[in-house]
């Protein structure tokens, strides 16, 4: 999902995609080289392959217990930090959450700020966006920042100066009218910059655009539901698990003309393969959460897309969870990882954390489907995934029908589900060694209870259709979070370190053997590949972005932005902990339905995420700030 009004191992031989092994013929030259000097963090997910990897190792497992603060950068915005800076060169490019500020500090220069660009938007983008005002960064290329602005204006700034290059019109309007937003990090590919929408619980319909790096001009546009020749697909090539996925899918799988606010947006992460030259995605929940009033499987919603980097057009999809049921997204970030050993053969593959506590290893080239095992083992919504090519449930998840909104139906409260609907792992992306084989995740131990309600579709208004409470996951170790390894190749966990709250930051894997996290009390965290702890530093606020690294003047540095917020953190963001802020956003979004008992309204705004969260103003306040770590001089 993504209503928050403002009141409302295994194959040690697998190697990550290498971009170096990419020619310039392959891909954007400038990025390219950028990326495979580590010193540099020359896109938010640090590399095309979302490995979040780095091969600087001056800070290591031995002497990460010796770091220390060596500056700190104010955004001037007390809201969810999401994303991280991107460091090029000399220059550091911070971003910061709704009105967007981009800055450029110079490292030369005790971080003197070179340029600050502030976008003016209309104030009434903010109650439509969806869980916090977040912004997950900006991207590089063709010396340019590229800025997805709140109200889906796409900004283009000359990287040196600040100034406007060019803008284009990524939403329908910019005023919050249709309910969209610009949430996502814009991803730098060839030529090209791909950027996705917002807004699934205002019935946005879903797309992904391909914009021209040189002028901003449309190369391509894919929407995630609707006639083939709007999301891109061919009925006949463009396959699900080796079958052809037939005439206008996204139309079929719907009742009448539901998949034009079919929901199914695009505000996660991107990859691209140059060698394949396919560019991967996950799109989100179809709309509305109320599964009664749509009936089919919602296609493409919840779904892996794979599509030709040059033209849009799709080469295969995988829809994980079919008629979605719980608000399971499936926009987490793939990983992609070259010649991992899975069932006795090598595959390029692609590896995906969903919502729905299922962690998938697909081939990449094809979309054939190697592993979807549970990555936490509380997962109950659904027994299994079928993996037998055979049978006519293949690939699809065996609900539960315990825990079934839809057999429960409308109106009625369906109790213990596990993961709750911002899943065992939102956005916050995992991070791959290949020095290991290991994936290291953060993610959500938490469950809900849902209750779905019948809906009206009104553009601008919000489109869920259900009441939620979230809870720590019962019968455990009493946290709601936990920071694990996975074995990919296998499906396994291969350990699990227990966070107090969900860990909501991107994790980060170094050369140096220490994987780095934050937590939401505000805690970087850095452990070996065993998961032993060997630092951790409180930082002002909690930390839901994303950690990385870069070297300056032949130091390497780590650097994360605090400012609790997100999903995780709108009690506090939002103001919803009191009364008068969770009545204004339930009458906001739930209207009619709107709970009269002041406890009630208070635990289920924000999504349910209020209630469940409500802890965690007892460890943190607002804030946002960058913080940078060195080792002593």
């Amino acid at each position: 999902m993504r209503v928050r009004a403002n009141f409302i191992k295994s194959g040690l031989v697998a190697t990550a995609v290498s971009l170096s092994l990419a020619g310039g013929v392959f891909a954007n030259d400038e990025v390219q080289k950028l990326i495979s000097d580590s010193k540099n963090w020359a896109i938010p997910t640090g590399d095309y392959a979302n490995t979040r990897y780095s091969k600087l190792n001056q800070i290591n497992k031995d002497n990460v217990k010796n770091l220390q603060v060596k500056w700190t950068f104010s955004t001037g915005v007390l809201r969810g930090h999401e994303g991280g800076p991107l460091v090029i060169g000399d220059v550091m490019y911070v971003h910061a959450p709704f009105p967007n500020t981009v800055y450029a500090l110079d490292l030369n220069n005790d971080g003197k700020i070179l340029w600050k660009y502030e976008p003016k938007q209309d104030p009434n983008v903010i109650p439509i966006m969806c869980c916090d005002t977040v912004n997950r960064g900006v991207a590089y290329g063709d010396g340019k920042i590229i800025l997805n602005q709140a109200d889906t204006t796409v900004t283009a700034l000359d990287a040196k100066t600040g100034k406007v290059a060019w803008q284009a019109k990524n939403g329908e309007n910019t005023s919050g009218g249709q309910g969209e937003s610009g949430t996502a990090a814009p991803m730098v590919f060839k030529d090209k910059v791909l950027v996705g929408i917002s807004g699934g619980e205002f019935g946005v319909r879903g797309h992904v655009t391909a914009y021209n790096l040189k002028d901003g001009s449309v190369a391509w546009k894919a929407y995630s539901t609707g006639p083939d020749s709007e999301t891109l697909m061919d009925g006949e090539k463009t396959t699900q698990l080796g079958k052809p996925v037939g005439k206008d899918s996204g139309v079929s799988s719907w009742e009448g003309e539901q998949w034009k606010q079919g929901g199914g947006t695009t505000w996660g992460w991107y990859a691209f393969d140059p060698k394949l030259n396919l560019v991967y995605y996950g799109t989100g929940n179809p709309s509305t959460w109320n599964p009664v009033q749509r009936p089919g499987d919602n296609k493409w919603s919840m779904t892996i897309f794979a599509r030709d980097a040059d033209t849009g057009m799709a080469k295969w999809v995988y829809q994980m969870t079919p008629h979605d049921e719980w608000d399971f997204d499936g926009v987490n970030e793939m990983i992609l990882v070259d010649g991992m050993q899975v069932n006795g053969a090598a595959h390029d593959v692609l590896v995906h954390f969903d919502r729905n506590g299922f962690a998938y290893t697909l081939d990449r080239g094809d979309g054939e489907l190697l592993v979807a095992k549970k990555y936490d083992p509380k997962v109950n919504w659904a027994s299994e995934v079928v993996m037998d090519p055979n049978s006519d449930q293949y690939g699809r998840p065996q609900v539960v029908a315990q825990y079934s909104t839809q057999q429960n139906g409308e109106d009625t409260n369906t109790t213990g589900v596990c993961p709750a609907a911002l899943g065992t792992k939102d956005q916050q992306p995992a991070t791959y060694s290949p020095k290991t084989g290991l994936f290291y995740v953060p993610t959500n131990h938490v469950c809900m209870d849902y209750e779905p309600y019948r809906v009206s579709y009104t553009a601008g208004q919000p489109y869920v259709g259900a009441t939620v409470s979230m809870y720590p996951t019962p019968n455990s170790h009493g946290g709601m979070g936990n920071f694990i390894a996975w074995d990919a190749a296998k499906g396994e966990i291969v350990w699990s370190k227990p966070e107090q709250f969900s860990v909501w930051s991107g994790a980060l894997s170094t050369d140096g053997d220490v994987v780095f996290y934050g937590t939401l009390e505000g805690y970087i965290k850095a452990v070996d590949k065993d998961g032993n702890e060997l630092y951790k530093f409180k930082t002002p606020s909690g930390i839901i972005g994303n950690i990385n690294t870069f070297e300056h003047n032949g130091k390497q540095y780590i650097a994360v932005l605090s400012g609790v917020g997100g999903w995780a953190g709108i009690g506090l963001a939002g103001g919803l902990l009191q009364a008068e802020g969770a009545a204004a956003w339930q009458t906001a979004v739930a209207g009619q339905n709107a709970p009269s008992d002041e406890a009630q309204s208070i635990a289920t705004a924000g999504l349910g995420a209020v209630g469940g969260y409500a802890a965690l103003a007892d460890y943190t306040t607002l804030g946002g700030q960058l913080t940078v770590f060195g080792l002593p001089d």
